[in-house]
């Protein structure tokens, strides 16, 4: 009997290969596959880094020079008799003055300001004014109409240079690319160099372009993406007065209140599908059911709206229905137990401790919608030029405008490099409404999390 235990002890002593404080080979390759995991994670991460690095540095290249803008300081004298043939100011009389009789004093104002700046060139009038945009002479006409005061002066006016020499200053245009353009040529680039050093020609920031409007194939430098937020900013209202009440709605009663049967759980399975479908879809839809046959105007934002809506819904309702979940479910049988209903319990208790989750998936679902392009090309969103701000909120619903994905994609199918710019310009801005919303999403939800 006093042997067994030295027995077992000798047993135990013979099948041991070694210490417990020392690591086996198995212990060793089990330790070497986790490092080598780890490993993988880091490059993983590394990769994903690099390429989304690559990527803002791509879009903040090609988009920053949107911002800025190449203009001519020009001093026009606006003869009387030209622009107020009957002298009695009268605006009227004014506007009738069509904007090719401005082109004359434009092209004396740039001689004017060539001799200024001591540039000699044998080169026309007719043929210096190529090296501002077309806008020119409406830019000069809009002025005076709004200020008739001015005729019979002399005033410095800021004119757009062309695309091309705005081009030339950034570095996106070369002397060699002028030799087929019919517009410009090296003799243009030899003056506008002469001109910027007397500080004729200058590069400044571009508030048009945030603010602006959308301008046509001929004057790219002109183009804006101003009515286009606006145009985004009246989708969003309508996306959010509808998805919202709509998603929260049928999450509560599809969480809380609907029997679980059969047809609740098609219910259920069809909004999970809707998910998934792709945006275009909904654009068909929309086209189908509210231009043509509910008559709806195309190209308006309030259709844009409620496309976006259908699109949206289902992202709203997935996120709600999981916010519901996520609350204890001793708090609805607390609210039970002291004699409330179970709607008081729902939107007194429930909703409530929800309230986060829903705000950060509607906020989600909005960021969603606005840099959507799909949906919007098959209600001729796209294929519209907004050249012109709306006239009242009635008509920002009701009018036909555009949306900042839509105008991007429309600057970015135009032939002129200019227009490629911009559409750089606009990925920026339209990245820089997502991270807000996405922030504010963040800051929503931590304002009112409640710990239980």
């Amino acid at each position: 009997m006093t042997d067994a235990p030295a027995t077992i002890a000798d047993a135990s002593a013979s099948r041991s290969k070694g210490s417990l404080l020392e690591k086996d080979a198995r212990t060793k390759k089990r330790n070497a596959a986790e490092t080598r995991f780890k490993a993988y994670g880091i490059i993983a991460i590394g990769i994903g880094l690099a390429f989304l690095a690559a990527l803002v540095f791509s879009i903040v290249r090609n988009g920053v020079p949107a911002f800025t803008q190449t203009y001519v300081t020009v001093p026009i004298t606006l003869e009387a008799e030209t622009l107020d043939p009957e002298g009695n100011r009268d605006p009227a009389d004014i506007s009738g003055v069509m904007t090719f009789a401005y082109s004359p004093l434009i092209q004396q104002g740039l001689q004017s300001a060539l001799e200024e700046a001591d540039v000699e060139t044998d080169m026309s009038a007719s043929d210096l004014t190529k090296m501002l945009s077309s806008s020119a002479e409406n830019t000069v006409r809009q002025r005076v109409v709004s200020n008739p005061d001015l005729i019979g002066e002399t005033e410095e006016f800021r004119l757009l240079a062309s695309s091309r020499v705005d081009g030339y200053l950034k570095g996106r245009v070369e002397r060699a690319d002028l030799e087929r353009d019919r517009n410009l040529d090296a003799a243009h680039l030899d003056i506008v160099d002469q001109l910027q050093e007397a500080g004729v020609v200058s590069r400044t920031f571009n508030m048009d372009f945030i603010l602006g409007t959308d301008a046509s194939d001929n004057r790219p430098e002109q183009a804006g993406i101003g009515a286009s937020m606006l145009g985004s900013f009246f989708m969003m209202l309508v996306v959010l007065a509808l998805a919202l009440p709509i998603g929260v709605a049928a999450s509560i009663y599809l969480e809380e209140f609907a029997p679980k049967n059969k047809f609740t759980d098609l219910i259920e399975v069809n909004i999970s599908n809707l998910a998934a479908v792709p945006s275009i879809v909904f654009g068909i839809l929309g086209l189908a059911a509210f231009i043509q046959f509910a008559g709806l105007p195309q190209s308006a934002p309030l259709v844009g709206g409620l496309v976006l809506t259908l699109m949206t819904l289902p992202t709203i309702i997935i996120s709600t229905r999981a916010s519901l979940k996520s609350v204890p479910p001793s708090i609805r049988d607390a609210a039970l137990g002291v004699g409330a209903s179970p709607m008081q319990a729902v939107f007194h208790h429930v909703l409530p401790l929800a309230a986060p989750g829903i705000l950060t998936g509607t906020i989600i679902g909005l960021a969603q919608a606005l840099g959507e392009t799909a949906p919007l090309l098959l209600i001729g969103m796209v294929g519209f030029i907004a050249s012109n701000y709306p006239e009242g909120v009635a008509s920002g619903f009701l009018d036909p405008n555009s949306a900042m994905p839509a105008q991007i994609y429309e600057w970015a199918k135009r032939a002129d490099p200019a227009f490629y710019e911009r559409a750089w310009g606009g990925i920026i801005i339209l990245l820089v409404f997502l991270l807000s919303m996405n922030l504010l999403a963040i800051i929503l939800r931590r304002r009112f999390e409640r710990r239980w």
